[in-house]
């Protein structure tokens, strides 16, 4: 497998020959289709940070389901950061990599 980003908390790698995607949270590894992957950043886009700092999320803390509900994930407001960091990391090496890839 092969790194795609780190994050503070996170590592999102990507695996060639099984074309899967893993993000390690840690004390978990969660094993992504692109299609997962991509809803998994479609739910981070929609993390609204500025809810946590107004005081509108009083209690800081983000609750996702990843992977058709095999997994249930609550992320504190760094933890929802770094995640933001990760996927936007991780998606500029996959748009990298492709540019790369095409000119060769």
């Amino acid at each position: 497998m092969k790194v795609l980003h780190q994050a503070q908390h996170f590592t999102a790698y990507q695996c060639d020959h099984s074309r899967a995607f893993v993000i390690d949270f840690g004390h978990k590894q969660v094993t992504f289709t692109f299609c997962q992957f991509l809803a998994f950043r479609h739910q981070v886009k929609n993390i609204d940070l500025s809810k946590h700092f107004s005081g509108e999320n009083k209690h800081g803390f983000e609750i996702m389901v990843l992977c058709n509900r095999k997994h249930i994930f609550i992320f504190n407001t760094h933890e929802c950061i770094a995640l933001k960091d990760l996927l936007k990391g991780s998606f500029t090496m996959l748009e990298l990599n492709s540019v790369l890839a095409a000119s060769l």
